[in-house]
């Protein structure tokens, strides 16, 4: 499980260190902001939805590793899907953290099977101070997504 445990972080610093997707998007987009007053992460998110579908997506933040490796992570996961399975992946994401009730969706024999890289994350769990890192990113999605319904 070391090792496991090694490459997770490794996962962790690399999305901290060369985050995906950073920027502003021009044009016609959704944006919203987040942050944890508590610790001070804040997270900007832009969206483009075309037909139901993220097209592209930029992201701008600062704060710890965790909160902004999860933005990154997220990022490479939404550009290019359906607003309904970002919403899917977005509920398992938040049970396999447990914040929502429910069967953890990763595969621990298979790690990497079922939220990519994101299974990174799951760690975090062990520090219940840092869900809420780990999480901005998605609450920030989850505000984007509810103006691109309206």
């Amino acid at each position: 499980m070391a090792g496991l445990d090694e490459l997770y972080r490794e996962v962790i610093l690399d999305h901290y260190r060369n985050p995906r997707r950073k920027g502003t998007l021009s044009g016609d987009h959704v944006h919203a902001e987040g942050n944890n007053p508590s610790c001070g992460d804040e997270f900007f998110l832009d969206l483009l939805v075309e037909d139901g579908v993220v097209v592209d997506a930029a992201m701008l933040g600062q704060g710890c590793s965790i909160s902004q490796a999860s933005g990154s992570m997220m990022m490479d996961a939404i550009v290019g899907q359906s607003v309904d399975d970002i919403q899917d992946l977005a509920g398992k994401f938040r049970i396999m953290m447990t914040i929502d009730e429910g069967e953890n969706p990763v595969d621990e024999e298979r790690p990497g099977s079922v939220l990519g890289d994101l299974e990174a994350l799951q760690g975090v769990r062990k520090f219940p101070v840092r869900i809420k890192c780990a999480d901005l990113a998605w609450t920030t999605l989850a505000q984007a997504l509810d103006q691109t319904a309206s």
